[in-house]
């Protein structure tokens, strides 16, 4: 029973812990792959190339910026029909829906990398003896007058 613990541990940790890694990888490229860059007028991180969580939370902070400075601070679902910024407020909810989206992709994986290495860890654990003393590790002492 031991051993199967150790050794499910271990391969699901490292399951873990890669899967994690390449959905990094995949998010973060697919987000290059865009050519975003952060607003200069944004909050943060302006200039950079969105590729990142932090990236992509402050290219969506400022979109939302831009969106209410064209609605004069209404979202989409609060502009009438017929209001001709109903369109970019749409687009602009897409938007900033699909860079949260990435921010929640990269926090997944990043616990699932750390969730994988304490899971190996406990694996690695399990295979060493326990720590107290057993009737078989005991020292044997001598009686002596």
């Amino acid at each position: 029973m031991r051993k199967a613990a150790r050794v499910s541990a271990i391969l699901v940790g490292i399951i873990m812990a890669v899967a994690g890694v390449v959905t990094c990888v995949v998010v973060s490229n697919t987000l290059s792959d865009q050519k975003i860059t952060v607003s200069d007028d944004a909050g943060c991180l302006a200039g950079d190339q969105v590729n990142g969580p932090f990236s992509a939370y402050c290219q969506a902070r400022v979109i939302d910026k831009h969106t209410k400075a064209i609605t004069g601070g209404k979202t989409y679902a609060e502009l009438d029909q017929d209001d001709p910024n109903r369109e970019t407020a749409m687009d602009s909810a897409f938007l900033q829906a699909s860079l949260f989206t990435s921010v929640v992709a990269f926090g997944v994986a990043l616990m699932a990398i750390a969730v994988g290495i304490v899971l190996t860890l406990i694996g690695f654990a399990l295979r060493r003896p326990p720590a107290y003393p057993t009737p078989s590790t005991r020292p044997i002492q001598e009686d002596h007058p």
